[in-house]
């Protein structure tokens, strides 16, 4: 059983997942990590298999938090059922290991939002994709260079077609006609043919899948606003004011349709249109204050969220810390209101405010003057102390070096094999399958998990195409399946949580 084909709001590709981000390593049991097994120097080694994510977000967040728990060697071995989704995972990572002297964490943060949800994104962002294309394209095409500009990623096991595939892939991300994708008309042919005589209503249907279905199954902070937006035009992440006049190719991909009784390839948009990007980032966080309300509305939106949530991923895979954002200051009595204080210009030419510090002695004049100066170059340097760690400079590297990931793509719908190759007997210690895969967990695959591995299989919560008490079922069904491959379930399954949890039954 799989919930992909059900109906078709949430289309043939995935390019934003159904369920909330989640850490890996917080998500399995502790015996699974306590059973890692040791490589040549010593360190244990977590074997990661994802199946179907579509998105990077899982990925993202265990490589951001890994700091959080004991050091060790991560693996990531990645399946997907579209080459373009592939593409997607290696511009991901690219944003987030954009090193901060070239690129700055609120800019990274706005730049991977908007290539990741918005149908249209600016001209200057069209431009940084065409650059990484043009890299993307050698990256594929000579492995020598792969290895040395991004040694974290492994193409390796692609099939030589798969790999001419993603080199064409790339191509037509640089191509600067935007004629050859115009989304804007394929959206709107979309939203046609999956409302049909409803389409002239539409705004009533948004709202009730806004109302009825996303917020009834927990997504309540994304508002109205918001939602009809992205459902109208395809833009959920405004997050600068600029102009959104280009098409966002990485959305593009084929698909076989029937066309006067043949099938015939088609380049066009086959992702969601129901469910919305706001579901990957922007309705859980662990800065509760942006999950307050007032008076029964939510006062930050999911973009907010979603903003947040990037900006502290990325904040803690350069500095190893948690992100804390400043503390809002208190509100001003009204004395200090009408108290003398520096113009905003003054402020802006003095940030250190230092004509408000005593400077009538030369000696603390110079100590004042010594102390801007440290604070700037502390400010310069803050992001780049911190990210190299082991034997690897980060200056070896166009990217942020994580010397203990390795991130392998694997060939696609390559699941119903991976049993057949003796390199991946017991080696998975961690195994998670999208709802849209569920079909290739077989009970082969069991071969393939390490002692006490975790299996985490995501729900069917937010197809909004699936009535809510078929998602019950679809829990059912895919607890037979796991237990079939030999794993039994612990923690709450119901139907209700976004994703079911299984762990690989202990022979007697």
């Amino acid at each position: 059983m799989t919930a992909c084909g059900t109906g078709d709001g949430f289309g043939s590709v995935t390019w934003w997942g159904f369920s909330p981000a989640m850490d890996f390593q917080k998500e399995s049991p502790s015996v699974s990590t306590e059973a890692l097994g040791l490589q040549e120097g010593g360190l244990p080694e977590l074997n990661i298999l994802m199946v179907g994510a579509g998105d990077s977000r899982h990925l993202l967040t265990t490589l951001c938090r890994a700091h959080r728990w004991a050091q060790r060697k991560i693996n990531f071995y990645i399946v997907e059922n579209n080459l373009e989704l592939i593409g997607r995972h290696l511009l991901f990572l690219s944003i987030a290991l954009e090193r901060s002297e070239q690129m700055g964490l609120q800019e990274k943060s706005e730049l991977l939002l908007e290539l990741f949800g918005n149908s249209l994104i600016r001209s200057q962002t069209a431009a940084y994709l065409q650059e990484k294309a043009n890299l993307f394209i050698r990256y594929v095409t000579d492995p020598d260079y792969l290895q040395e500009k991004m040694p974290l990623v492994d193409l390796s096991a692609l099939k030589f077609k798969e790999r001419d595939l993603l080199e064409g892939t790339f191509k037509f991300w640089r191509n600067p006609d935007q004629k050859v994708f115009q989304i804007n008309k394929l959206w709107d042919l979309r939203n046609r043919k999956y409302l049909g005589i409803r389409y002239d209503s539409r705004k009533g249907v948004y709202d009730w899948d806004l109302h009825m279905k996303l917020h009834e199954r927990g997504a309540v902070v994304i508002n109205n606003q918001e939602y009809f937006r992205w459902r109208e035009q395809g833009f959920a992440f405004e997050v600068r004011e600029g102009v959104y006049d280009v098409p966002n190719k990485t959305l593009a991909s084929g698909l076989l349709v029937n066309h006067k009784g043949e099938k015939v390839a088609a380049r066009g948009f086959w992702g969601d249109i129901v469910t919305s990007p706001f579901i990957a980032f922007g309705i859980e966080t662990e800065e509760k204050s942006l999950l307050k309300t007032a008076n029964g509305i939510h006062v930050k939106t999911a973009q907010n969220i979603s903003h947040y949530n990037i900006t502290a991923l990325f904040h803690e895979l350069v500095t190893r810390e948690k992100y804390s954002p400043m503390e809002q200051p208190s509100q001003a009595t009204l004395c200090e209101i009408f108290e003398e204080e520096p113009t905003k210009v003054e402020t802006a030419n003095d940030p250190y405010n230092t004509k408000n510090k005593s400077t009538d002695n030369p000696e603390e004049q110079h100590d004042v003057m010594k102390e801007k100066v440290q604070a700037e170059v502390q400010e310069n340097k803050l992001m780049g102390d911190k990210m190299s760690e082991g034997s690897h400079s980060a200056s070896e590297y166009d990217y942020l070096p994580l010397p203990h990931v390795k991130i392998h793509f694997l060939p696609l719908n390559c699941v119903p094999h991976l049993h057949k190759k003796s390199k991946y007997t017991n080696l998975f210690n961690v195994i998670y399958f999208s709802c849209s895969m569920l079909d290739q967990l077989k009970p082969e695959l069991k071969q393939t998990a390490a002692p006490q591995a975790t299996l985490l299989v995501e729900m069917a919560k937010f197809l909004l195409d699936i009535q809510k008490d078929l998602t019950a079922k679809f829990a059912s069904r895919a607890t037979e399946i796991a237990e079939e491959a030999g794993f039994v379930p612990f923690g709450t399954m119901n139907g209700e949580e976004s994703f079911a949890r299984f762990e690989l039954k202990v022979e007697p």
